[in-house]
């Protein structure tokens, strides 16, 4: 992608997550976002069909970067030790104030639940790899899990990172050794 392009469009999505910090998202026009990004209104539109399409996108690009970001190598798995892990919550920690208003302004609670489906590929890949407890259904244990890594980095992010990320990693993996193998 040509570097000017990607810096409009990174322009774009700053100034509409800074306007998602202020207002719920019925409140936010294109101009406004069109003159915090200091672009023109139909440079948005050159890029994103409506504000709406801009809000999926912008998801899209902050769970891409997460993703990028925090993946281990192909050899390993999301949960197969803590090193992954820890750089996750380190770069929560750094982007806090993007991912707070993702996961908690009005209009924008599509981002949760595709959080938690990276969450649960995460998971699935955990189990395929190392298998389940015996007795453990794999369908909901999946869910158990995903749902409780979800909500836990939730409530961190939303409660203002009451505990450094060594410490969630270290408490995180501990509960998930009680539910996933060769968690450690």
């Amino acid at each position: 992608m040509d570097r000017r392009i990607a810096k409009t469009r990174e322009a774009i999505l700053k100034a509409f997550v800074e306007l998602l910090e202020e207002k719920k998202i019925e409140h936010i026009t294109i101009n406004e976002i069109a003159d915090r990004a200091n672009v023109n209104r139909g440079t948005i539109y050159l890029h994103y069909a409506d504000k709406y399409d801009l809000l999926d996108q912008c998801i899209d690009s902050y769970l891409k970067q997460l993703y990028d970001t925090c993946m281990p190598a192909k050899d390993t798995t999301l949960f197969a030790s803590d090193g992954p892990l820890l750089e996750t919550f380190e770069y929560l920690e750094r982007h806090a104030h993007i991912y707070e208003t993702l996961l908690t302004r009005k209009g924008t609670h599509a981002f949760r639940g595709q959080m938690m489906a990276f969450i649960i590929r995460g998971v699935e890949e955990q189990v395929q790899t190392y298998g389940l407890p015996q007795g453990a259904n794999r369908e909901i244990t999946v869910q158990f899990v995903a749902a409780a890594i979800t909500g836990l980095v939730e409530w961190w992010i939303v409660n203002s990172m009451p505990y450094p990320p060594e410490e969630m990693v270290k408490q995180l993996v501990m509960l998930l050794e009680q539910h996933l193998p060769t968690v450690s």
